[in-house]
């Protein structure tokens, strides 16, 4: 009798290994979760419900971009086209945006030997994505702590003055929007001309700046401040971070009022110097990739309008809620120029000397920030009919997350809104990826003789 063809097979034992997991570098990841948040935003705000009249699909996903990369540019009226649903929506968009890029950037700060002498310290592993759970979750519940405390003095404050001229219901929703609009950096209003209404409103102007610098200088920095209470005690990057921050801010803010101060269209129109003054501060600190403005962005001097290409390039601090090439990249930038002029080849500031490597990846930084406006200003005239300096505001604007315009966002068109859909993404997430990835690649163990060669 013949045994079965299953008697007649041999047995065989098969071993099988552990299963490999898939292995998702940070920088990945963060963008993942960015496209995801931009695509559910996008859905949502299609919703009926979610505007007063229809928007289109690009409508939808231009304004969930620059939400999510707390931008504040928009093809459509955030107060008048979306309904209060559709606008909590944004502001949903906006608190993830900047809440979510804010603690990777402090977990990376913390993951690449960042040591902070806080009283929550956290303390990370040699490389980010060993980072532990319990030390992501206190990094991230540290930083939503920070958030929410301060855009809940924020609301407090801004309802003091929106409540007695709106009522109750509008003056505290008008608080919350523009407290986490203002400290995510994000720029959206509910005004088409922003907070133009309040040019000469020194409670609203100063609070909402506050937010905005609060918010751009970061947890790492008010931590710190808020640790130390005493300028020797502070650490070298927080007094670099501290003391570029008021130089800009005061310098900007001179520079605005001497260029504007007789334009019938801007300062010139108000009564008063510290009318002028304080439109001036305002407008010398928003382009530091807070987006909002109580003047016509249009009707400055090309001047001015040149000296915020500047601001907004630079942006705010790392491991903060602003974007741009940051304050301690332009900071590095000066000082080894200033080094390298004086004949000195160490950069040396604050009794401490730069690394050579903190020197490249600043250089690094710079130069891939200035190749991508390079190449969306080239795509925008090809696309977009509008004056140079116009469409050069709008690519710097993107790529810094500023949110402010010249009023070439409404003329983009499909290609235009692609091209600046993508550069606020790259803006948002680029400058920091671009960190991660200088700072953990593997070094190379081969060094090759030295050359010289004519430079400049």
């Amino acid at each position: 009798m013949k045994a079965s063809l299953q008697d007649q097979t041999p047995h065989k034992t098969i071993i099988k290994g552990p299963k490999r997991k898939r292995s998702i570098k940070p920088p990945w990841l963060l963008l993942e979760s960015f496209i995801i948040l931009i695509f559910i935003g996008t859905c949502l705000l299609k919703l009926p419900f979610a505007t007063v009249a229809p928007v289109s699909w690009m409508e939808a996903a231009f304004t969930a971009t620059s939400a999510v990369t707390v931008t504040g540019l928009v093809v459509v009226d955030t107060g008048s086209q979306y309904t209060v649903f559709g606008q909590l929506i944004i502001l949903c968009m906006i608190q993830l945006g900047g809440l979510g890029l804010m603690t990777f950037a402090v977990l990376t700060a913390l993951a690449l030997g960042f040591k902070l002498r806080l009283k929550q310290q956290l303390v990370a592993q040699e490389a980010f994505n060993e980072v532990s759970l319990q030390t992501a979750r206190k990094a991230g519940s540290s930083i939503a702590l920070f958030a929410i405390t301060s855009e809940a003095i924020g609301i407090i404050v801004l309802s003091y003055f929106f409540v007695p001229e709106l009522g109750w219901g509008e003056g505290l929703y008008n608080a919350l929007f523009y407290t986490i609009s203002a400290f995510n950096n994000a720029g959206f209003a509910l005004s088409p001309d922003s907070l133009s209404d309040y040019v000469s409103h020194p409670g609203i102007t100063l609070s909402v700046t506050a937010l905005f610098i609060t918010g751009g200088l970061g947890y790492i920095v008010i931590m710190d401040v808020l640790e130390k209470r005493s300028w020797s005690r502070l650490s070298v990057y927080v007094k670099i971070i501290l003391t570029t921050t008021l130089f800009l801010n005061l310098f900007a803010t001179a520079a605005i009022l001497l260029l504007e101060f007789s334009n019938p269209n801007t300062l010139g129109m108000l009564e008063g110097f510290w009318s002028k003054l304080l439109a001036a501060w305002f407008h010398g600190v928003t382009p530091r990739t807070a987006g909002f403005n109580t003047l016509d962005i249009g009707a400055l001097t090309a001047a001015t309008s040149v000296l915020m290409l500047l601001l907004m390039f630079i942006g705010g601090a790392p491991n903060s809620t602003a974007s741009g090439i940051k304050i301690s990249t332009f900071f590095i930038l000066i000082t080894a120029t200033k080094s390298f002029l004086q004949g000195n080849l160490n950069v040396n500031f604050f009794g401490r000397s730069l690394s050579r490597e903190t020197l490249l990846k600043a250089l690094a930084t710079t130069t891939i920030g200035m190749a991508t406006i390079f190449v969306a200003v080239f795509m925008l005239t090809i696309f977009v009919e509008d004056d140079f300096l116009d469409i050069a505001f709008e690519a710097v604007s993107a790529f810094g997350t500023v949110g402010l315009s010249r009023g070439t966002t409404s003329e983009l068109g499909t290609p235009g809104q692609l091209i600046i859909m993508a550069v606020m993404l790259i803006g948002r997430l680029g400058p920091l990826t671009l960190g991660y990835t200088l700072t953990v690649r593997h070094k190379s163990r081969i060094n090759y003789a030295t050359t010289e060669f004519p430079v400049g």
